[in-house]
C-alpha cells in the first residue's frame, strides 16, 4: 500500500469505543492525512483536530450524526504541530465553549488561545472511556500519547505511524528522548495502536520493537560510515541510504542522520566540528 493512499477511508469505526475521522490533508509527511479520533459514547472525546482543512468540520459532524452522537465533550491534543491542532479554531466556532487540552511545554506564541495544560498521568475521563496521557518526547518536546485501558490500546500521535517511520525534526526533536519514549510505550499493557497517520496497528508491541530495531540498525550504519571516514551529513546520507531512496528525499533523510548524530553526541560517542561556510564535520570519539 502506498503511504499516500487515495483510497484510505475518510471515516471508520474500528471499535464501539473508537471512531476515526480523516483530516483530509494527504501529503509526503502526512500519508493519507492526519487521523482524528472520537473516543467514548454519545459525547465522545476528540483526539487531535487535523490541519484546519475547511471540509473537516462537516465530515466530523456527518460522522457524529451517523453514530447518533452529540457534540464532542472536549478535545485533547497529542502535540503542537499544525496538522494536529490546526482545526481548533473552526471547531470552537462550531462548538462554542469547547475545552481543548495539551501539554504546555516550549509552546510558541501562535498557539490557539485558552488551551489547558495536561500532564503525564493526568487522567481524562470520558463517557465510557478513560484516557491516560503518557509523556513521550522525541518527535516533539510536548508530545503526549494516550493510553485507553478499556481496550489495552494507545493513541500514539506521531511517535508510531501506520505505514512509515517517524521524522525527528531538528528544531524540537531528540532521538535519544524518542528511543526512551518507544521503550516506555513498550512497557504498557497494550495490544493495539491507533496512530496519527495510517491504519490501526493490531500487533502493538511487535511494531514498537520494529521501530526500535530500525533505529538501532540505522545507527550501526552511521557508525560504520563514520568509522570509514565519512564526515558530513550529505555524504552520510549517500553512504547510508545508497540507492534506497531518490535524491528528492535526501533532505528528509538528512534530518534522520542529523538526529542520530546528535544522539551519539549526547552519549559522548561522536563530536561535531563546525566548518565556516561548509557542512559540519562529524567524527567518532575514542
Amino acid at each position: 500500500m502506498s503511504w499516500i493512499d487515495p483510497n484510505f477511508p475518510r471515516t471508520a469505526t474500528p471499535t464501539d469505543l473508537v471512531g476515526r475521522v480523516l483530516g483530509l490533508n494527504p501529503g509526503m509527511m502526512t500519508g493519507p492525512g492526519t487521523n482524528t479520533y472520537l473516543i467514548g459514547r454519545r459525547e465522545p472525546i476528540l483526539l487531535d483536530t487535523g490541519a484546519g482543512v475547511p471540509d473537516y468540520v462537516a465530515l466530523l459532524e456527518a460522522y457524529l450524526r451517523e453514530r447518533g452522537w452529540g457534540r464532542p465533550s472536549r478535545v485533547v491534543l497529542t502535540h503542537r504541530h499544525r496538522d494536529h491542532l490546526g482545526g481548533v479554531a473552526a471547531l470552537r466556532e462550531r462548538f462554542p465553549g469547547l475545552r481543548v487540552s495539551k501539554m504546555r511545554h516550549r509552546d510558541p506564541d501562535d498557539l490557539p488561545e485558552s488551551i489547558e495544560d495536561l500532564r503525564d498521568g493526568q487522567v481524562v475521563q470520558g463517557d465510557g472511556a478513560t484516557l491516560v496521557p503518557v509523556y513521550t518526547p522525541g518527535h516533539a518536546s510536548d508530545h503526549l500519547c494516550y493510553y485507553l485501558p478499556e481496550e489495552k490500546a494507545v493513541f500514539t500521535g506521531d511517535v508510531v505511524l501506520g505505514g512509515s517511520t517517524t521524522v525527528i525534526p531538528s528544531e524540537d526533536g531528540d532521538l535519544l528522548d524518542y528511543m526512551n519514549s518507544l521503550r516506555r510505550l513498550l512497557g504498557l499493557d497494550i495490544v493495539r495502536i491507533y496512530p496519527a497517520h495510517g491504519p490501526v496497528i493490531e500487533d502493538a508491541k511487535g511494531r514498537i520493537e520494529e521501530y526500535i530495531e530500525h533505529r538501532l540498525m540505522r545507527e550501526r550504519q552511521i557508525l560504520d560510515a563514520l568509522w570509514a571516514g565519512t564526515t558530513t551529513i550529505p555524504d552520510l546520507v549517500r553512504a547510508v541510504y545508497a540507492d534506497t531512496i531518490p535524491p528528492a528525499l535526501h533532505q528528509m533523510a538528512g534530518q534522520s542522520v542529523a538526529s542520530h548524530l546528535k544522539k551519539l553526541a549526547r552519549e559522548g560517542r561522536a563530536r561535531e566540528e563546525v566548518v565556516p561556510d561548509a557542512p559540519s564535520r562529524w567524527s567518532l570519539i575514542g
